[in-house]
């Protein structure tokens, strides 16, 4: 092999190793990223071509073998067609013979579906993987359990808060798309074999519900059926102690399939233990939702992300002000920034419009193709958790000169030195299904945290951007301090984490709620303590 062989060889190996960033993104978490849920739909669009081919083929055959049934009934049913007639008795001989043979082991129906499959096998490396239809599965269970919302409605495609005897719309979608039996089985199960019988029962229940109303009839995508629906939810009631709905489903079981032995056995334990234990028939069981340790806040937590942005208006405060703001800037001199204050203590002032719609976009774009999983801090670690949906990715201001006046601003606008190591780069970032941050503080509260390697002291403040607009849910809730902020495009929240001290400012916990309905995109500035000694002096006051 000459040198230009083995050069042309080396190259085919690295174009082969080079991973596409946004290949590597299609194919892990899809669902902590709406952006990559949304990239999904490409391979489905490939596989409906391929099922549409292989329809057409199909029919074909399908028509070719009515015909071949028209002519063979037609024989049978002319009374003056005897076999004495040797041209139909060799006919006859011939088809049971060859005629019927060539039929039932006919290769065009395998060449079809071979070709369908051959196609799939193509793109099955594009497709989500079993992790996100349970990641899917666990964001419809926060979304029904932050907003309150109804399984039943949820099933029929509506977001419906249920209080009570109290209904309301928390969002009226242009199309309604309801879920099928199988789809319900799919979210219960999910629930039930991580013991979760709280949120396994109710989808269930909808399950079994929808597949009764539809029995006898056949879907071929279909995983589940009436049975499996009736098995799994007997044995959720079951542990969650209704001994009573468990018998009474495992004795529909057996109508569909009695011959199951299993079930049979369960059918006798249960009539045994209602049997020493009547009040189990009439004893109503209140099955307690899930305990999450780390989120001691939960209650206020979702009671802020239920009012979808509750912040205080000014009628109510006057204290809190709107103002076009310079800071005695030259830079925004000729274009100021509407300015309005949401919150004293913390405080927190939200900038509107401070990015147009083309720099939005922009910076999606430029983000896009390196979104990878978001992690947390955890000690030295860094590790990606269920209490943090999203993808995000991380922006030099080398990559575009836009992001270079996006800085300038910022600094215009706050005062602080927002230039590496003084400031971290812009951290994009783009929520999945459901997507949400529970409770937490953007400070670093462990000396040993990996925020100190930049050796620039703590996040001193946070300046967030809204890169896009969502249609429910979505809102920034700062938990003690009792007030939330919904999603306005391009506008920007800022805040300071840390007193004049230099102590973190316990009131910032803040969360990012579940996203209900919408693509959510943000951008993240995070601004540290060095670099603005002279820019935010200290004080005396520990409260300042």
């Amino acid at each position: 092999m000459g040198p230009a062989a083995r050069l042309a060889a080396l190259l085919a190996v690295l174009a082969l190793r080079a991973e596409d960033p946004a290949g590597v993104a299609a194919r892990e978490d899809t669902f902590s990223a709406l952006t990559c849920v949304a990239r999904a739909l490409a391979p489905e669009r490939r596989l409906l071509g391929l099922l549409r081919r292989y329809l057409r083929g199909e029919e074909a055959r399908l028509r070719d073998l009515t015909r071949f049934y028209d002519k063979v009934l037609s024989l049978h049913e002319d009374p003056a067609a005897p076999v004495a007639n040797p041209l139909l008795a060799f006919t006859l001989i011939k088809r049971l013979q060859s005629d019927w043979r060539n039929v039932v082991h006919s290769l065009e129906a395998s060449e079809n579906i071979k070709v369908l499959k051959d196609g799939y096998e193509k793109v099955e490396q594009d497709l989500p993987a079993f992790e996100d239809l349970e990641g899917a599965a666990r964001a419809l269970m926060r979304l029904q359990d932050v907003y309150m919302l109804n399984v039943k409605g949820l099933a029929r495609g509506v977001f419906q808060r249920v209080t009570g005897s109290d209904v309301t719309d928390l969002y009226s979608p242009r199309r309604i798309f309801s879920l099928t039996a199988d789809d319900c089985f799919q979210v219960g199960k999910v629930a039930y074999d991580m013991g979760d019988y709280y949120h396994a029962i109710p989808w269930l229940e909808e399950a079994v519900s929808l597949f009764r109303g539809s029995y006898g009839e056949w879907k071929t995508e279909d995983e589940a059926s009436l049975e499996d629906a009736l098995d799994h939810l007997a044995f959720a009631c079951f542990q969650a102690g209704n001994v009573s709905c468990a018998l009474s489903l495992s004795r529909e079981f057996l109508l569909y399939s009695p011959e199951n032995k299993r079930m049979a056995r369960n059918v006798l334990k249960y009539e045994r233990l209602l049997a020493e234990s009547p009040h189990q028939a009439v004893a109503e069981t209140v099955i307690q939702r899930p305990r999450v340790p780390h989120l001691r806040t939960r209650d206020t937590y979702e009671e802020l992300c239920q009012t979808l942005g509750s912040q205080p208006i000014r009628y109510q405060i006057p204290s809190l002000y709107c103002s076009y703001e310079t800071n005695s800037s030259p830079y925004l001199l000729l274009q100021p920034i509407r300015k309005e204050i949401i919150h004293l203590e913390p405080y927190v002032a939200l900038y509107h419009d401070f990015v147009s719609d083309s720099e939005a976009q922009k910076i999606r774009e430029l983000a896009e193709p390196w979104l990878q999983r978001s992690v947390v801090a955890s000690g030295e670690k860094q590790l990606q958790v269920e209490y943090r949906i999203s993808k995000s990715a991380w922006l030099k201001d080398t990559v575009d000169p836009m992001l270079v006046t996006l800085d300038h601003r910022i600094a215009a606008l706050t005062g602080l030195d927002v230039q590496p190591p003084y400031a971290e780069y812009l951290q994009v970032v783009n929520y999945g299904i459901g997507g949400h941050y529970e409770p937490h503080f953007d400070h670093a509260t462990s000396p040993s945290s990996p925020l100190y390697r930049m050796k620039s002291g703590n996040r001193v403040a946070t300046f967030m951007i809204y890169l896009s607009s969502v249609e429910a849910g979505g809102a920034t809730a700062f938990i003690y301090a009792n007030f939330s902020v919904p999603v306005v495009k391009n506008a920007a929240l800022f805040w300071w984490n840390l007193h004049r001290s230099g102590e973190g400012d316990g009131d910032t916990l803040h969360a990012g709620c579940p996203v209900l309905v919408g693509d959510k995109w943000v951008a993240n500035k995070w601004i540290h303590e060095h670099g603005q000694e002279f820019r935010r002096p200290c004080g005396s006051n520990p409260e300042d």
